[in-house]
Formats: structure tokens, sequence, C-alpha cells
């Protein structure tokens, strides 16, 4: 248990705060509440968000007290922790419908039968005045405006607004509520982490211990994103998921496999000595990689599929026998509205993009213009759509 106990504490992360009390209460085998907040500012997790919640599964095979806060009420405010502008409040609709499937979602790596689940509204909805100048008398405005991303903005003139000030104390105020004795969040998350620590004392509560990872890239080389657009989702089909993870830079492997998998750090160890020898080509890693990730999130028949299909359509470049045919009850549609139609684009601004920077194809022959009117004469066509996307269409 001990050297379980170590890697959990060492695997992917960035600092940990208080490490040897931690360390203590693990080994002691006292069963522990470990708070996670996650705020739902877009309909899908992705990889970046499973980094922590693979910690959590850790946690929970430990024995302990998995608490997951889903963020309706900070997520209309908006954390701009690692933003360099602000970040506009969202609408309680948009959150709502965000926030439908994140327990589904979660539930890909944790056990939800044995997860505390709440909502922030349930006590920060009933917060008055009096109690929140109580929490905001903990801080000073100087430890506010020392925040690297703050005091960037306040050197450039950008408009900080009031309300980010109040976003940590709505996460630390959570911490309070719940009794939590750790909490798990990103590097970006650090002031916000630590002002659970100083609220719980400020209510009298032993303060929690935390626990910071190291944050992941996305398929463009940025931090991950649903912002940037540049994730791997928890939802994404199986084909989809090891596609994405193939188009990673090989710089990346390791530090996925250490953070996405729980692949022994052994056996990680020996695939980065044998790239960094040439006696491992970085892209069978890369393959292995990938059907890891997709057998955690869709079984390993999926994922032995998803790496044939990989094979056989990409490598190959083969068209896969079964595609997705779309039929289309008009004469003609244009070619970003079928994007969208199909569900290879969430949206037409992102349809515009894959169209124009040349990721839509018939007959290998790249289609660069969105407004372009697909009639008849393309009925039966097969479109590749990116690197891993393909659909006919057909018309009535």
């Amino acid at each position: 248990m001990e050297q379980k106990i170590e890697e959990f504490l060492t695997r992917g992360v960035s600092e940990v705060i208080d490490k040897d009390n931690l360390k203590k209460r693990l080994l002691s085998g006292e069963r522990l509440r470990i708070k996670l907040g996650i705020d739902p500012t877009s309909p899908n997790l992705h990889l970046g968000r499973a980094v922590t919640l693979l910690k959590m599964k850790d946690l929970q095979e430990m024995g302990h007290q998995i608490v997951l806060i889903i963020g309706d009420f900070t997520g209309v405010i908006g954390d701009t922790s690692d933003k360099e502008s602000e970040r506009p409040m969202l609408v309680e609709d948009v959150v709502e419908e965000n926030l439908k499937t994140y327990a589904k979602q979660a539930g890909k790596l944790l056990d939800m039968d044995k997860v505390e689940l709440h909502r922030n509204s349930e006590w920060l909805g009933k917060l008055t005045y009096k109690e929140i100048t109580r929490q905001a008398n903990a801080f000073s405005v100087a430890e506010f405006i020392h925040r690297e991303n703050i005091k960037k903005r306040l050197d450039e003139g950008t408009r900080v607004s009031l309300r980010e000030v109040l976003y940590p104390l709505m996460q630390g105020y959570d911490s309070v509520v719940l009794k939590a004795d750790l909490e798990l969040g990103g590097t970006d998350q650090r002031f916000n982490l630590l002002a659970g620590r100083e609220l719980q004392r400020e209510y009298g509560q032993q303060p929690q211990d935390v626990m910071m990872l190291n944050l992941i890239e996305g398929t463009d080389g940025r931090k991950m994103s649903s912002s940037w657009g540049n994730t791997i989702n928890l939802l994404d089909e199986p084909n989809t998921m090891l596609g994405k993870v193939m188009s990673m830079g090989d710089e990346l492997i390791v530090k996925y496999f250490v953070h996405c998998t729980r692949v022994s750090m052994e056996k990680v160890s020996e695939i980065e000595k044998g790239m960094e020898k040439g006696e491992l080509n970085p892209r069978d890693a890369k393959l292995e990689l990938a059907e890891e990730i997709t057998r955690i999130y869709h079984g390993e028949e999926n994922a032995k599929e998803a790496r044939e299909y990989f094979i056989r359509t990409i490598s190959k470049k083969e068209t896969p026998k079964e595609v997705a045919e779309f039929e289309i009850e008009k004469s003609e549609i244009k070619l970003a509205e079928f994007l969208v139609f199909s569900g290879n684009a969430s949206s037409m601004s992102e349809a515009r993009r894959k169209i124009e920077q040349g990721g839509v194809s018939v007959d290998e022959e790249k289609l660069l213009d969105p407004q372009m009117i697909l009639g008849k004469d393309f009925d039966g066509k097969v479109f590749k759509i990116g690197k891993f996307g393909f659909a006919k269409i057909r018309f009535k």
C-alpha cells in the first residue's frame, strides 16, 4: 500500500500541500473526503479533466469518499484563473444543458453509486452579503492581483471585474460546506485551491490538503481546452478518440502515458527509453497509447476495432467499407451545412474552418468553399472530413 500511495502522490503531480500530512493520513487508513469541482462550461468532459478523474478513481479504489461538485452556480459566474481576458457570464439555461450528462461521463471512470454528488447552487445561492463579506475578509486585494494572469491583465490595462475576485471565495466555500480533507485540481487552480484552506481556517475547520496536477496539451499543442476546440472528449466515438491521439506530436507520448493511463510507470519508463535509443518507433508507441486510452473509455473490443480501423483507413488510406449515410430531404445543400448536418462539425463556424483549412475532400479532391452547393451529382459520394471522418450523402 505504501508504494501505491507514493505513486499516487507523484504520478502526474506538480505540487502537494501539505504532502507529509496527506501521506500520513493516507497511510493511517482514515477514510478521507476527496473534493473535485467541475464547472459545466461545455457539454463534454475531455482528457484534460480526466487527468483529475483518474486520480479520484485511484482514491476511490483505496476506499476514500469521493465528493463531486457540478458547479452550476460557479459555472454561471465563470472562473478566469487560466484566461487572458474576462470570461463572460453564462446563461443558466446553457449551464443546465451542458451538465446533463456530466455524471454519466464521470461514470466512465468512477463508481457513481459510491460518489457523493452535489450542485454548488445548493449553498452558494443562499449566501447573504453578511456571509460573503466575512469570507472576503480572509483575503487581501494584493493577494488577488499578484496572481500571474491577473497581474498581466492589469499591467496591460485590461479590465478585471470584481466578479472575478469573488470566484475563489465560492470555490473555497464549497470546501467548507463539504468539510473536504483533500481537493484536487490543475496547476491553474492554485489560488482557488488555497482559498479553500483559508476559508476552512476561518470557519474553524482543519484546512484541506491540496493536490495540483499537471495540465496536458490538446490536439494542437496548446493546453487542452473546450474553448479552443482542441479536446479529446470522453464521449468521442472510439475511432475518433483513437485517431485524435494518433494526430498528436510524438513529444506528448510519454506525458499522456503518465497522465491519461494507468499503464505501470515501469512500462512507461521502458517505452521512453526505447524511443530514446531508437529501439521503439514512436508511431508504434503512440498506437499502443491510443488503443489504451480508447480501451479505458470504450472497452477492449471497441479499442481493438478502432486500432484496426485506423491502420486500414488512415495508414493504408483505404475508405472504410461501411460509411454512415445521411439522407438530404431537399435537392441541394451547402457544403458547410452538410458537415453540421452529418455531425462532423458542431457549428457553422467550425465547418467553415475545417473546409477552408483543406480538411474536406471527395475522391481525393479538396473542397475549399464552404458555400459550395452539393446537388444530385454528389449523390452516393463519400466525403473525407478531417483525418478520421467519413460521410456519404444521399438525396431523395
